[in-house]
């Protein structure tokens, strides 16, 4: 398992404990590291594959996490290690076309069995960005409030991924992974309201402003505002007017295969507000 901290590298590490499936998590900082029970948790950093030996000793399937600078050596010391499946994270982004993953060419190129699991947008993004005004203020400020998104549950991201590292028939197989539907800004702030049971306010701000909040944040807000706010393509070149995002959000829609894989629809982002309710307190 790498990526195994992140929102949904966490999920999947839980999901196959839950299964009764032997994982061993990859992390930069095992000491702050916090897994189920029994899981093993190992030292490594994808940036610097050589740090890799250990944690590919003996492993037979592998969640990777993507990182393009480095992904063709760890996929090449992971089949030389002896690993026979590799389900990447990838992203919806490359099935509408807007950009291409270096990740996946690698885990193409390697003669292993392989799944890309390609989400829309994250429900989880917005904890990291709104829920700090939420907390203080009860407000969100963002554009974009009547346009609809289609970001998905990081449980059901998951959900597929370890479908894909423990069942057969999933080789070859590219899932494009949405919500049950579009749901607006709007919408979703006032989901959040309604998990907290009291209002939670909406006001439109600019792209600009909004990158301004964004920026001051810091940490994962920071890094993703240019990108979420289309100042930035996808290729991280520069978008006059927003346009690459306006692409994005036109070529978007509902996939079925969350359903598809897990035999169940995918959570809306109502359950999902109210799985994340103390984050929002």
């Amino acid at each position: 398992m790498t990526g195994a901290t992140g929102f949904v590298g966490r999920d999947v590490v839980a999901q196959l404990a839950r299964a009764g499936v032997r994982v061993r998590a990859l992390t930069r900082d095992p000491g702050r590291a916090r897994f189920p029970a029994g899981v093993e948790v190992v030292r490594g950093d994808l940036l610097s594959p050589a740090s890799l030996a250990a944690a590919l000793e003996g492993v037979e399937r592998m969640y990777l996490f993507p990182v393009d600078e480095t992904a063709t050596e760890v996929v090449a010391r992971a089949r030389a290690a002896g690993v026979r499946r590799i389900v990447d994270l990838s992203a919806a982004s490359v099935t509408v076309g807007l950009h291409d993953n270096p990740v996946e060419r690698a885990v193409e190129a390697s003669g292993l069995a392989w799944t890309h699991v390609r989400p829309g947008g994250f429900m989880a993004n917005m904890l990291q960005i709104w829920a700090p005004s939420v907390r203080a203020e009860r407000v969100v400020r963002y554009p974009f409030g009547d346009r609809p998104d289609y970001s998905i549950h990081e449980a059901d991201i998951a959900a597929v991924a370890v479908a894909a590292l423990l069942e057969d028939g999933h080789h070859g197989q590219a899932y494009t992974l949405t919500g049950p539907g579009p749901i607006t800004v709007r919408e979703q702030v006032a989901a959040i309201g309604a998990a907290l049971g009291e209002p939670v306010r909406y006001e439109e701000v600019t792209r600009e402003r909004a990158r301004e909040l964004m920026l001051a944040q810091g940490g994962f807000a920071a890094e993703a505002a240019d990108l979420m706010l289309g100042f930035v393509d996808y290729g991280g070149e520069a978008a006059a007017g927003g346009q690459s995002d306006q692409d994005w959000s036109a070529l978007m829609k509902t996939w079925p295969d969350v359903e598809r894989v897990t035999g169940r629809p995918p959570r809306t982002f109502a359950e999902w507000a109210r799985d994340h309710v103390a984050d929002f307190r």
